[in-house]
């Protein structure tokens, strides 16, 4: 890693398939040399965090945020199983404001995942970034939502590798939304690989707990976790428009 203070994460899996050729590492060696990867270039904003598969509580892993601030309102990102340059692409996320969501329609909304829980519980994290710039960056992205789809499973750090090539449907992804809803082992040892420390964030991000509002999809899930407990800041929309 450039920065030192970003702790390297391999990913869980190698890929099915042959190394590659002489032949083929001079092709790549010509092409870096000879090709413009423009759009690559302002992918320059590195978050991680948690996720889970929509419905599916169990299906848990980490995943590196690469991503480009298209606007105020508008952000994309690649995301990935680890941090190294043999880290493997598992999906997708495009992040959008409280603003952008509410434009779109009821059947869409759907589709995206509220994000106050990942900012507001200490568990996304910035790598790399001093404490005031992290808490300046996540300040921005409070009442964002997120649609995610992974197209590659490629298991847990702590636990059994994955997939060793994509397989199956894309899935729709979720946000944790209470704490004791992500599976503990994971929880901690993305935590420690990381050298985060998510108490100490939960506590500089208090601030941010005013600036919260009620977001669409923090009960999608709630009934698929037993023994959880929410958090100041992260209330379900349509549970707060009740009488």
């Amino acid at each position: 890693m450039i920065n030192p203070k970003v702790r390297r994460r391999a990913s869980p899996v190698t890929p099915a398939g042959e190394g590659r050729s002489v032949w083929r590492q001079a092709l790549e060696a010509g092409a870096a040399l000879l090709q413009d990867m423009t759009p690559l270039k302002d992918f320059d904003i590195y978050v991680a965090g948690l996720h889970c598969a929509k419905h599916e509580p169990d299906m848990q892993m980490e995943a590196h945020h690469f991503c480009r601030q298209v606007n105020q309102d508008f952000i994309q990102c690649v995301l990935f199983d680890g941090n190294t340059k043999d880290a493997n692409l598992i999906g997708v996320e495009y992040i959008i404001s409280e603003r952008l969501l509410e434009s779109l329609p009821e059947h869409e909304q759907r589709y995206w995942h509220p994000h106050n829980y990942e900012i507001l519980s200490g568990q996304l994290i910035a790598p790399g970034l001093p404490q005031p710039a992290e808490h300046a960056f996540l300040a921005q992205l409070i009442n964002s939502y997120g649609k995610t789809w992974h197209t590659w499973h490629t298991g847990r750090h702590d636990g059994s590798p994955g997939d060793r090539l994509p397989l199956g449907d894309p899935k729709l992804m979720w946000s944790f939304n209470r704490d004791g809803e992500a599976d503990e082992a994971l929880r901690l040892d993305f935590q420690r690989a990381m050298d985060a420390d998510e108490s100490a964030s939960r506590r500089q991000r208090r601030d941010l707990v005013e600036r919260a509002h009620p977001q669409r999809g923090v009960d999608e899930m709630a009934g698929e976790f037993a023994g959880t407990t929410p958090i100041a800041g992260v209330t379900d929309a349509d549970a707060a428009a009740r009488p």
